[in-house]
């Protein structure tokens, strides 16, 4: 499997250099810190008119903090797919962000404290999540992880003025809600573009395919964009297929018309479940096309019951690697393979990110504590 950054647009784990998106034009820091700030005070006056502490709910992750330290950690929420068909996704994310937590903590002075919630991909299930963690006293919302969960989320954020900072949702819909919400990886329209652009200049193929989910906002927003931007560049899309959540347990359809359309690239701009489904299907019939993915396909090799021989020579678009060779990849790469077993994907690696984005942004703006 290639994995390819997308230039400017990369975020570099090794760098920690971190670049917001808001619909073509990068956040200013100082914004963010400012930001950061004011919504940490909105909270601390509303947590001192709170009632008392509730415990977190029982799928939680345990206060990182202890004692005295515990009692003046700020609050992070965090929700996303645990389980079900995304669950790649946010359990690869809670597991980056619980280490930053860890690492943060065992230094000493600002301390936090990490409560997860599983939404399963699911937007009415995602707004459960955000009210149980406001009821637990959530002062920063740390997520959701995919888009769909992650307009509904940043809506009731902006309303509560809680500070949102997603690490993986790419939806340009997402930061549209308030001046209190961010995220970190590149947008939809940019992942259609780049790869349009990325396949017309690497001339990849002549007759271009296209499988995707257009019941996704994710799926069909990286889609329209490509489609428009293929055009322009002169690309032969010859076959589309599209499919939705209620259709997606058999793509053998899909698969079969692109191959008898003589398709030799094909776009799979969705999530890794149902590509491990597509390339598994590809092979049983010998077609051969190169695979293009989006960032949606990173986590493919981990999915359950795939052969990850299938995914030799797919390409996606990744803000991250982990076969890097720089030290401060290779050392979160290893704590993240000795707590879950498994390699980081890009999406353990900007939770990590994002959970340092948020201790940077507090210390330069002198927050120490939010005082219940």
């Amino acid at each position: 499997m290639i994995a390819f950054p997308m230039g400017k647009k990369a975020v570099a784990l090794c760098d920690r250099f971190f670049i917001f998106i808001r619909e073509k034009e990068k956040m200013n820091m100082k914004k963010f810190v400012a930001m950061l700030l004011a919504v940490m005070m909105v909270v601390g006056m509303f947590a001192g008119c709170g009632a008392k502490e509730e415990a977190p709910a029982a799928n939680a992750e345990a206060p990182a903090a202890e004692g005295e330290a515990a009692a003046s950690a700020i609050k992070l929420g965090m929700c996303g797919p645990l389980t079900g068909g995304a669950a790649v996704y946010g359990t690869a994310v809670a597991a980056g962000m619980e280490i930053a937590v860890e690492e943060i903590n065992a230094k000493g002075g600002l301390q936090f404290v990490l409560n997860t919630q599983d939404d399963e991909h699911d937007t009415e299930k995602a707004a459960n999540a955000y009210n149980a963690l406001k009821d637990w006293g959530m002062q920063i919302m740390a997520g959701p992880v995919t888009t769909a969960p992650s307009n509904v989320v940043a809506a009731e954020c902006a309303n509560d003025e809680i500070f949102m900072l997603t690490p993986s949702a790419s939806g340009v819909s997402v930061i549209e809600y308030g001046d209190n919400i961010f995220q970190i990886c590149f947008t939809d329209p940019n992942q259609g573009v780049a790869s349009a652009d990325y396949m017309a200049s690497r001339e990849l193929g002549t007759t271009i395919g296209v499988i995707y989910d257009s019941s996704d906002v994710y799926s069909s927003g990286i889609y329209e964009k490509f489609a428009a931007q293929a055009e322009a560049n002169g690309l032969n899309i010859a076959c589309v297929e599209a499919f939705t959540a209620d259709n997606k347990a058999d793509l053998t359809t899909q698969v079969t018309k692109c191959k008898d359309a003589g398709c030799d690239v094909v776009f799979l701009p969705f999530y890794a479940t149902e590509a491990a489904q597509v390339l598994t299907y590809a092979n049983t019939i010998d077609y051969e096309p190169i695979f293009f993915g989006c960032d949606g396909l990173d986590g493919v090799l981990t999915v359950e019951g795939f052969d990850p021989a299938l995914a030799e020579g797919v390409m996606l678009l990744t803000p991250f690697s982990a076969d890097a060779k720089d030290e401060a990849t290779q050392l979160f790469v290893a704590k993240y393979q000795d707590k879950t077993g498994i390699i980081p994907n890009q999406f353990a690696a900007d939770a990590y990110d994002a959970i340092y984005i948020i201790k940077a942004a507090a210390e330069k703006a002198g927050v120490t504590a939010i005082n219940p």
